[in-house]
């Protein structure tokens, strides 16, 4: 005979990845958001514990979305997870997964500002893609398009998802230098069709001056070395379009003598 009483006398500390309230035009719900990188025999319980302890906490329904970025991860996740007897599973737990096999590579910058959330999801879901630096890069424009607390919300939850992949690092870094310095041509045609707002501010000289700052600092963040012609180079130039250029080419180039190319 085991005790009847269930109650927890002990603190048990259990933290999900991220818990969003959600609220459409039909219903309200939770979304809890799991980063999986590889299949765990003991997440089942936790997930299921998670849902249960939420719907009794909220009273409100509740979507787990497990998200992947490695395709065998991801079958194992889709489920469905069953606990208890093999005989006679009494729960089941079916996560909504994401995981590079169903979420697209969204690389352009237009595809991006259309639907910044898919293009988070795709920096996360292809962590260890070829493509990285680019869905990066087209994500970092993209979050120029919305408005500040979706913005933060999302930079967070793609640092969250990223880890401690390469990928998370120059997301940390890109992070770390102001969004304004991601201005290329497709950026500026969106924020003249009205899908990006706001503007530079301050005199052309001081938009140069910080503009090729940026560009040097994108490339020590990321570990390139930066000579002292480079920087001598970049610092000196006042052509706010050819430093929009460099900086482009600073967040993929491997040497400095790169972004000059072309």
């Amino acid at each position: 005979m085991l005790p009847t009483d269930l109650t927890e006398t002990r603190p048990t500390e259990r933290r999900v990845d991220t818990l969003l309230r959600i609220a459409t035009a039909s219903e309200v719900f939770l979304l809890l958001v799991e980063a999986q990188g590889k299949p765990d025999a003991l997440k089942p319980g936790a997930w299921a514990y998670y849902l249960a302890h939420l719907q009794e906490k909220y009273d409100l329904p509740a979507v787990l979305l497990v998200v992947c970025n490695e395709e065998s991860t991801a079958a194992w996740a889709a489920g469905p997870l069953h606990i208890g007897m093999s005989q006679w599973p009494c729960l089941t737990v079916r996560p909504l997964v994401l995981g590079p096999d169903n979420v697209p590579v969204v690389t352009d910058v237009v595809d991006a500002a259309n639907d910044v959330p898919l293009a988070a999801l795709s920096a996360i879901t292809h962590v260890k893609d070829p493509r990285i630096d680019a869905i990066l890069k087209a994500l970092a424009e993209a979050l120029l398009g919305i408005d500040k607390a979706d913005r933060e919300l999302l930079i967070e939850l793609t640092e969250l998802g990223l880890g401690r992949y390469p990928a998370g690092e120059t997301w940390r870094q890109l992070m770390s230098v102001p969004l304004e310095y991601f201005r290329s041509e497709t950026s500026q045609r969106l924020r003249a069709e009205g899908r990006v707002e706001g503007r530079a501010e301050g005199r052309a000289e001081g938009r140069a001056e910080r503009a090729a700052e940026g560009v040097v600092q994108v490339l020590e963040l990321r570990g390139v070395v930066v000579s002292d012609d480079v920087r001598e180079r970049v610092l000196g130039c006042v052509d706010e379009r050819r430093l929009e250029e460099w900086m482009a080419k600073a967040v993929v180039v491997a040497v400095a003598e790169e972004i000059f190319e072309g």
